[in-house]
């Protein structure tokens, strides 16, 4: 195994990592036992730690994410701080707590301890968030923020099964500003390390981060079955738990050709391999629709991993990021070494977890075109509201004009063996104006879309009802009632 080079807890460390060696496995080879494998799928943060990513050209965000997941030499030249490491790497003395940790010993949010470490870790990320200081304790706090600007969807990843939480939103909300002489904090301003090229091999398997897309795509027309990462949260998962081995990964999350956000000339264009964190702050509420779609994506330690890319490139059928992009009428860029096509997404799910990309392709960007439609509505049915796989997922949107819809696209996840879009209905409710009696025909006929199945997330009587009631509410809730206006 080749050595990978990675900076934590500001001392340079070097030794050997499989490609098949998780982030966790490799820190707590290091002696680094703080972060815990607690699910090791990405649900409960027990494994947390910070990373130093980008924000924007020249600055340094620390981002949390679940070390479990993520195969450690996607790592190797990066910067990495652990729970146990964050005080000192914050300017404490060694026998010092860094305030985050002060705050959750003082306010009794750790009692067994296990999934202390990953609180800490996400909380400092929040800690750190530049947009938290800025606004921190200016007007009414919104909802699920304190009134230092701190964001509870920050800890929506990590759970705990003793102590409760809240002493552990105290601590959050108790936090003020790092202070003037924090490293960490002044760290931010500076770069964070660049990206640099990466192999691995053992155990009949191989890591490369190629240097170009050229190259990547020159070694994917080699071995077309390799597998892509970015952010590794789906491929963690079959590792860990169904201990899968891919021949070939291929670790594609600092290629500038797949990082790209910028309006082109009428769509949006967004870089495959942008974390769903940095598409959300690059937004910035300019596509509605995605802003519906973020808070309810997973949790916010997978969502500064996760990616577009990852999320369509399995083709899974209950992936929440396609529902809503069939519903914006998205496109997709695929790339290889014949070139780029550009396919819509709702012809690109051919089966379950399949798809049009062909041997040697990749998912480049996906573009989002404009004008947007103004009603819009995203509607996640699952067992719980936040860090959960969807039941049924219902994106909708449409144009209203001279009192008739005058165009919809919705589009459905979790009740067919690819996401859809619902046709039927769509025709049922467009060029009509939205009375009651449209709603419930519309409902009717989005009753009748996909071919639900029972499993241990939903009957398949329960998801055909959850579909109705879906677009009795977006008519409701979304569209003027133009009984009442008369």
């Amino acid at each position: 195994m080749e050595p990978i080079d990675v900076t934590v807890n500001g001392l340079a460390r070097r030794s050997a990592a499989g490609p098949n060696t998780s982030l966790l496995d490799w820190l707590r080879g290091e002696g680094l036992t703080g972060a815990k494998e607690g699910c090791a799928e990405g649900e409960c943060g027990a494994c947390a730690v910070l990373v130093a990513r980008p924000d924007g050209p020249d600055r340094t965000r620390w981002t949390a994410v679940n070390s479990c997941l993520p195969p450690a030499p996607a790592f190797d030249g990066g910067e990495i701080v652990t729970s146990e490491g964050l005080g000192t790497a914050a300017g404490a003395a060694a026998e010092e707590l860094h305030p985050v940790q002060r705050e959750m010993a003082d306010r009794g949010g750790s009692q067994c301890g296990y999934c202390t470490p990953g609180f800490v870790c996400a909380m400092a990320a929040e800690y750190y968030r530049p947009e938290r200081r800025a606004g921190g304790g200016a007007g009414e706090p919104e909802p699920h923020h304190g009134p230092n600007g701190f964001d509870l969807h920050a800890l929506s990843g990590n759970l705990c099964r003793c102590t409760g939480y809240r002493p552990i939103r105290d601590a959050a909300y108790a936090l003020g500003d790092p202070a003037a002489d924090d490293p960490l904090a002044a760290r931010s301003a500076a770069a964070p390390p660049a990206a640099r090229p990466t192999h691995s091999a053992a155990g009949g398997s191989e890591f490369l981060r190629p240097a170009t897309l050229g190259e990547l795509l020159d070694r994917l027309e080699q071995q077309p079955d390799a597998l892509l990462i970015a952010g590794g949260t789906d491929l963690g998962v079959e590792r860990n738990l169904r201990h899968s081995r891919p021949p070939l990964i291929l670790g594609v999350d600092r290629l500038d050709e797949l990082r790209g956000l910028h309006e082109g000339a009428g769509f949006v264009e967004i870089g495959a391999a942008l974390t769903l964190s940095e598409i959300e702050r690059g937004l910035d509420g300019r596509i509605p629709l995605l802003g519906r779609l973020f808070p309810q994506f997973a949790s916010r330690l997978i969502r500064n991993s996760a990616t577009l890319g990852g999320n369509l490139g399995t083709a899974s059928p209950i992936g929440d990021a396609a529902p809503v992009l069939l519903a914006l009428d998205a496109t997709l860029v695929l790339a290889s070494k014949r070139g780029e096509r550009e396919v819509a997404l709702a012809d690109y799910f051919t089966g379950y977890r399949r798809s049009v990309r062909e041997p040697g392709e990749i998912i480049r960007a996906v573009r989002i075109p404009l004008p947007l439609a103004a009603r819009t509505a995203f509607h996640k049915v699952s067992k719980r509201r936040f860090d959960d796989i969807s039941s049924v997922a219902v994106a909708f949107a449409a144009r209203y004009d001279g009192g008739l819809v005058t165009d919809v696209r919705i589009g459905l996840g979790g009740v067919a063996a690819t996401p859809i879009r619902a046709r039927s209905a769509e025709e049922a409710l467009a060029g009509k104006e939205p009375t009651r009696e449209a709603a419930a025909a519309a409902a009717a006929a989005m009753a009748g879309e996909g071919t639900p199945l029972d499993d241990h997330r939903a009957s398949a009587r329960y998801r055909t009802a959850m579909l109705e009631q879906a677009m009795l509410r977006f008519c409701a809730e979304s569209l003027p009632d133009p009984e009442a206006a008369r």
